[in-house]
């Protein structure tokens, strides 16, 4: 090949092979191979007679720092890297940016445990108090909603704000989600494939599905190739009976914090949808533009900001809004 096509063609070369390094065909249970787009620390916990490993990014201000600190959250179908270009924005507006994988996400460990919010409430508290961080803004998304609420309400005086982007639990599912057991659940997690991962990622976007976002479910997809994958299904399904049975619907009334709540107005996510066979009890849930508004009225001088025509993710669908209300409210 003559020099100067290598020459072009090498910026191209070496982004293929990053890109094939990131997305390998096969990842086990703590995304071992796949890097995160910030150097990623552990925290050792230990929780029911179990040492385990709790995963995290803390990213220092790239801009003056201004001495805050913004915990971000991640979703359920989620980890913690796909927050990249919202921590890029907030440390360049001055934050330090501190972003755990909860225990059963991620990069942390997948431990066969009792999951609930209050527990991982407190290996958040548990990884603040190691990092000397006495006081943090603290941004939920979807299931990270649910965990920043009960934070919040555990830990009033580390809460400096509350932001709950998207988050589910605003309704209590067990009122139209007919229940199912854990093995059940994990049964179902088995099944899982990159197919339907992606059928299911695509209901967060009203407008149509972004092959941008492949780089945030191509890691999921992997995991159900790997040997591990069993004990990533039974995290799932855990933490999915965590979301079922331990709603934060019923104590938005006792947060004590300033509260800014961003909902996209097409997201009508629903946890445990496929279980639902009425198609009037599946109509009445997840209702996020009535459900946003009621919940702001349920928080003390709760700030509401509505995105028309976005779905469950703004920070991947919408940045530029969802920073201006971050910022604006911060």
């Amino acid at each position: 090949m003559p020099r100067f096509l290598l020459f072009l063609l090498l910026p191209l070369l070496l982004s293929a092979s990053s890109a094939s390094a990131q997305l390998q065909p096969m990842l086990n249970a703590t995304l071992d191979g796949y890097e995160y787009p910030f150097p990623v620390k552990i925290l050792p916990l230990k929780l029911e007679g179990q040492s385990l490993r709790m995963a995290y990014m803390d990213v220092p201000a790239t801009a003056k720092a201004n001495g805050r600190t913004v915990v971000l959250l991640h979703g359920k179908n989620f980890f913690g890297a796909y927050w990249r270009e919202t921590i890029q924005t907030l440390s360049a507006a001055g934050f330090r940016v501190v972003v755990p994988d909860q225990i059963g996400f991620g990069k942390s460990d997948k431990a066969d445990i009792h999951y609930s919010f209050h527990q991982l409430a407190r290996n958040t508290k548990r990884l603040l108090d190691t990092l000397g961080v006495r006081k943090a803004v603290i941004v939920g998304h979807s299931m990270g909603g649910m965990l920043a609420t009960r934070f919040a309400l555990l830990y009033p005086e580390t809460t400096e704000k509350l932001v709950l982007e998207n988050p589910i639990g605003l309704e209590d599912y067990r009122v139209g989600v007919p229940f199912q057991s854990v093995d059940q659940a994990e049964a179902t997690e088995l099944k899982s494939t990159e197919a339907s991962i992606r059928k299911y990622h695509a209901t967060y976007y009203p407008s149509g599905y972004p092959a941008a976002h492949d780089q945030w479910l191509l890691p999921l997809a992997a995991q159900t190739r790997s040997p591990d994958f069993a004990k990533v299904a039974r995290a799932n399904a855990l933490t999915y009976d965590m979301i079922y049975q331990q709603p934060v619907c019923y104590e938005f009334g006792r947060l004590a914090v300033p509260t800014l709540l961003i909902i996209g107005q097409d997201d009508r996510t629903v946890v445990g949808k496929g279980l639902i066979k009425d198609p009037k009890t599946l109509a009445q849930l997840g209702q996020y533009p009535a459900l946003g508004r009621r919940t702001a009225t349920q928080i003390k001088d709760a700030k509401l900001v509505e995105l028309a025509g976005v779905g469950h993710i703004p920070h991947l669908e919408a940045p530029a809004q969802l920073y201006k209300a971050l910022l604006g409210f911060f």
